[in-house]
């Protein structure tokens, strides 16, 4: 029995000595193949890599063909060198994976129908015969889809109430006086704000997402452009159309490898280009339509242009950092945040996970200034992000991280921009210069919106001066131009 589990032993050991290193040939050279497909590695990288797993491939085989001990060293490296190339071909393949599931080129529009929690109504067809409200104040392209498709869903006819304003159809189904109401899902920040009882009160029983292609931006790789950072902040981890409230331009110069961060305050008062007809709103509304709203809505306020976007949610950010281990930011002074009063933050430089750093970059009541200071730490995040994703702390941290990032975000940068940037890196690791600016504060108000309706709102009408500032600026970054963005500038410099 001995005898033949010693010889059972020895033609396995055999079959490795000979499969392996077969299995490492063809492992390597498809990770190479692959890399080079991506077009995310500059040729001669991939060249030297292909040279490194050509040598190592025969002195493997060298080492395979020897007698005594030799062998098994082979067999071993060969194994190493398999479970490399393996796992380099793996994440390779889940970084290309989360840039195409998290690629969006459409705008999409959650129609909802909600009901009362204690309605008997489980589903639209339990609804049938319910009235249906509806509003008649903004977004009535969507609605008239919306009604169009719950037709076609129960092959009956709808009754339907009208109301003129958001709030007072939302104040109808509280009341009784209508089964269910249909809205867009994005105004719901706006009718929970304005009434305090709506969110435990009402519930959702159908939806239906309604698709608009986005205009596709071309920009020559390695020349400058523009990418509006949305940040939203919903109920669920899902990225949705909803009030915006980041909106920060990120201008990228490859050439110069300078990268100018322009924050703008949620509040502004600006009219929505192609939504509100002249009318003014609050930029963070912009989102409610989706982040070519709020593109366009930014294009207008810096009369720049905008080639692509990239939108997070604020309820998954955090797993980010925390892939990342954390940031180091300098906080201006001591406070506890309104949104997280657990924690605490102490003036000077804090090492926070995505907790903390989820709670500062919503803080704004701690600070005199507001939405500016907010604005400021979007942007200290943002900077502090580029800076550990340029550092070996990425690769340490890239099985996690790439875990971590999916669902998290969406853009529609495409895939020759990306190849580019990551090339230029490679062959050029001098740090990017990030530089930052703010448009002022401008002057508080009450007044009524285009999504609000009669319904009177704190906004901001802007500093104008401020924005042709900003706008210069981001010029003179674009360009090249000879003159310099002062690095960490303060907030008052522009106004």
């Amino acid at each position: 029995m001995n005898h033949r589990n010693h010889k059972s032993t020895n033609y396995f050991l055999l079959g490795m000595r000979f499969a392996l290193p077969v299995l490492q040939v063809i492992l390597s050279a498809a990770f190479i193949y692959f890399i080079w497909k991506s077009n995310m590695i500059p040729d001669r990288y991939v060249l030297a890599a292909g040279s490194v797993f050509a040598v190592l491939t025969i002195l493997v085989i060298a080492l395979s063909s020897m007698k005594n001990n030799f062998w098994g060293i082979g067999t071993v490296l060969s194994l190493l060198i398999c479970v490399a190339a393996g796992g380099g071909y793996f994440y390779v393949n889940q970084a290309l994976n989360l840039l195409e599931e998290s690629r969006q080129v459409y705008n999409t529009s959650d129609m909802v129908v909600m009901v009362r929690n204690d309605s008997s109504a489980e589903n639209l067809y339990d609804a049938a015969e319910f009235l249906f409200g509806v509003q008649t104040g903004v977004d009535q392209d969507n609605t008239r889809l919306m009604l169009e498709d719950m037709k076609t869903e129960l092959d009956s006819e709808i009754q339907v109430r009208e109301y003129p304003t958001l709030l007072e159809m939302a104040q109808a189904l509280l009341d009784g006086e209508v089964g269910a109401i249909v809205y867009n899902n994005s105004y719901y920040g706006l009718i929970s704000d304005a009434l305090e009882n709506f969110d435990g009160q009402a519930r959702e029983i159908y939806r239906y997402g309604i698709h608009t292609e986005l205009e596709v931006a071309e920009v020559v790789a390695g020349e400058p452009f523009n990418i509006l950072l949305s940040g939203v902040d919903t109920r669920s981890d899902a990225i949705e159309n909803s009030r915006s409230d980041v909106n920060i331009i990120v201008t990228i110069n490859p050439k110069t490898k300078k990268v100018l961060l322009t924050s703008t305050p949620r509040d502004y008062y600006v009219t929505l280009p192609g939504i509100s007809n002249g009318q003014r709103d609050k930029l963070t509304h912009a989102g409610i339509y989706g982040v070519e709203a709020s593109k366009h809505a930014v294009e207008n306020l810096y009369n720049t242009n905008i080639a692509y976007y990239v939108r997070v949610n604020f309820n998954t950010v955090w797993r980010v950092i925390d892939a990342l281990d954390g940031l180091d930011l300098y906080v201006e002074k001591d406070f506890v945040p309104w949104t997280d009063s657990e924690i605490s933050f102490q003036k000077g430089w804090n090492h926070m996970d995505g907790r903390h750093v989820l709670a500062y970059v919503r803080e704004r009541y701690a600070f005199d200034d507001g939405d500016n200071a907010r604005g400021r730490n979007q942007e200290a995040v943002l900077s502090a992000l580029i800076d550990k994703c340029m550092s070996p702390a990425v690769i340490a941290n890239a099985p996690q991280l790439l875990a971590t990032l999916s669902g998290t975000f969406e853009t529609d940068l495409p895939d020759d921009i990306i190849s580019e940037l990551i090339n230029q890196q490679l062959m050029d690791s001098t740090p990017w210069k990030v530089y930052k600016q703010y448009a002022g504060l401008g002057t508080g108000d009450s007044q009524t919106t285009y999504s609000g309706g009669s319904t009177p709102l704190y906004v901001t009408w802007p500093d104008y001066y401020s924005c042709k500032q900003c706008s210069a600026r981001l010029r003179m970054i674009f360009d090249e131009r000879p003159e310099k963005v002062e690095e960490e500038e303060p907030a008052d410099a522009v106004k």
